[in-house]
Parts: structure tokens; sequence; C-alpha cells
């Protein structure tokens, strides 16, 4: 089927006409010499956007991550990390493998955050028996989740204060800010860094981008020649993540709409639970023994999702409202029988 209504992840976005059209036209260069003038103006578009003085496009966001933490840690630090962020479960433990950097783990409370109380906690004295304990990441959003302003300048400002540097992981950054209603600035307001990513809800093909001084972002070009992700003519994939940059962050709202009407729309389902979206993604709590059904009646309806009790659904520009109701129209439809 060529057509699918694919839920699985914002990550399956496909470049529209117009972004392809600017990567065709893309001046380009060698970009591990610092010659692609396309790859330049993206960084430079993003440093100014977030408020950084330099920004270093990477082609993953898993890298730019690791890319940070190489950064701010040395051999031996540790870094203290959610549970349930990305850095710590979802990418491979390059920190630890690559970096020999130690996660300190701590709780994700429901709303996404840390206490400040466990984050105190957790940073280890000066002793030669423990990691230094180095860096505080956050992620946001998280889960769908949006950290609240507040309690970011109160994460972070502890962090600075016990003499540590903060990491974002802002895949979904530009999520947070548009559901909070304030500019790119003030969502990264007390991060020392800031990875983002270009390939999700924003719709590039591929890439992501890390904000941080100059000083950060020189250091930063080396661990991403020594991970592989030095490239060579990437003004063409560059020139998608400045047209997402300019013209997809504003409609991420739409995204955010779209969400909210699939959760309503699934809401009087009897047999299910559905979580409320704060942004783009939300949850439904399928019964176990319905899973493999549900999944069938999904596929037959040319759906993709990736079935589990807890399923996450997630909207992007490559999902209509007319298509959202043919979903729930299936979920109706499977349960009523």
């Amino acid at each position: 089927m060529s057509d699918w209504i694919d839920l699985r992840s914002d990550t399956v976005t496909q470049p529209c006409a117009a972004m392809r059209e600017a990567m065709a036209a893309a001046p380009v260069g060698d970009d591990v010499y610092g010659d692609d003038p396309t790859v330049n103006a993206l960084q430079q578009h993003a440093a100014e956007l977030f408020g950084f003085e330099a920004a270093l496009f990477a082609p993953s966001g898993t890298q730019t991550n690791l890319i940070a933490l190489l950064v701010h840690c040395g051999r031996g630090d540790e870094y203290l990390v959610g549970q349930e962020a990305h850095t710590f479960r979802y990418e491979g433990g390059g920190a630890a493998v690559l970096g020999s950097i130690q996660p300190q783990p701590i709780a994700n409370q429901p709303d996404g955050s840390l206490l400040l109380a466990d984050i105190a906690t957790q940073i280890k004295p000066r002793d030669i028996h423990f990691a230094r304990t180095t860096l505080l990441a956050l992620e946001n959003t998280i889960g769908g989740k949006v950290l609240p302003a507040a309690y970011v300048a109160q994460a972070t400002a502890l962090a600075h204060e016990r003499g540590l540097a903060t990491h974002l992981d802002g895949a979904r950054i530009c999520n947070a800010a548009v559901a909070q209603g304030i500019d790119l600035r003030a969502a990264v307001a007390g991060f020392d860094s800031v990875s983002v990513c270009l390939s999700k809800g924003l719709g590039a093909p591929v890439g992501s981008i890390l904000c941080g001084s100059r000083a950060f972002v020189e250091e930063g070009k080396r661990w991403r020649k020594m991970l592989g992700g030095g490239m060579r003519q990437a003004g063409t994939i560059a020139a998608a993540g400045l047209h997402a940059l300019r013209h997809n962050v504003a409609r991420l709202a739409e995204d955010h709409a779209n969400a909210a009407f699939l959760a309503d729309a699934l809401q009087g389902i009897g047999g299910i639970a559905v979580s409320t979206p704060q942004t783009n993604i939300f949850y439904v709590d399928v019964p176990p023994a319905h899973c493999a059904g549900l999944a069938e009646a999904l596929s037959a309806a040319g759906i993709r999702v990736s079935m589990a009790p807890r399923l996450r659904l997630v909207t992007h520009l490559g999902v209509t409202r007319a298509q959202l109701r043919t979903v729930a129209d299936v979920f109706t439809t499977y349960f009523k029988h």
C-alpha cells in the first residue's frame, strides 16, 4: 500500500515540494573544510534563532547529543539524566561505550521533570571514590510532555550553582516552544548547549543541529569528525534544514491540534485509556489481549502504528485531519465488535 497513514513517529515525514526545490538548488562545498555555504548558512541561522554563539550541523540527533556529552564530560565523569531520557535509554549507551562517561539516571516524574531534590542528591562530592558529576542533561519535550519554563529555570540554575554544565536534548524543542507560546531563545534559556532535530516534526529528511559557545562548537567539530559525521557536499541536506527552520516551526501548532482531535475522538471508546496530548504525541493503553487484533485492523485500513499495550501515536505534517477521522473510525469499529 503506497498511501499509509503513518502514526509511528514524526520521523516519517517527507520533504515537501518547496523543500526539495531548495535542496536541488543549494550551493555546496566541502563542509569538512568549512567551505559549504549552505551548511554555514544553516549553522549561522540556527545559532541566531536559538540565541547561541555558534552551531554545528550533524547527521543525527543521536550524534549531536553524543558530541555534547563528549565535549562537556571527560573520561570518568558522569552526567545526570532522566531514566526515560533519550540520551540514556535510546542511544545505545554511546556516552559510556565511546566516551567512558558514566550516566547517573534519575527517576522522571509524571510530568517528565526530575525532582530538584533528586538532582541535588545525585551530585557527587569531590572525592576520589566518585565519578566527577559534570553535566545535567534534560529533554524537552519528553514523551510529548513540555517541561514548564519555571522548572527549567530552577533546574539549570541549580546545576550552574553546583558547578555543572547543562545540555538540552531538544529534539522536539520547537514543539515545546510552540505549545508554550514562547520564542525559541526563551525555550532554551539556561542551557549551555542544545541539540535540535530537523528530521522530526520540522520535516527535513535528515540532520540535527548542536548549538553552544564558539569554543564548544570548535571542540564539537573534532568529535563529529571522529564519530564519522564529517560530511562533504552536505549543503544539499542542509538546505532542507534551513527551509524547515524558516517555514515549519509555527505550523507545528497544526500537529498539536490534530493530536488533540484524535485523542478526543478516541476518548469515548470503551476498553482503552487515552492520555491528553500537550504537543503531537499521546498514548493509548490497549489491553494486551487486543493488541494483535487491533494491529491487524489498523494495518488492513492502511494505518501504521508501533503496536504495544502502551501505544504511542504521533501526528505530523504528513497526516491530515481527514485521515485521523479514518483512524478513529477503525478504533471505534474494532472495539465495538
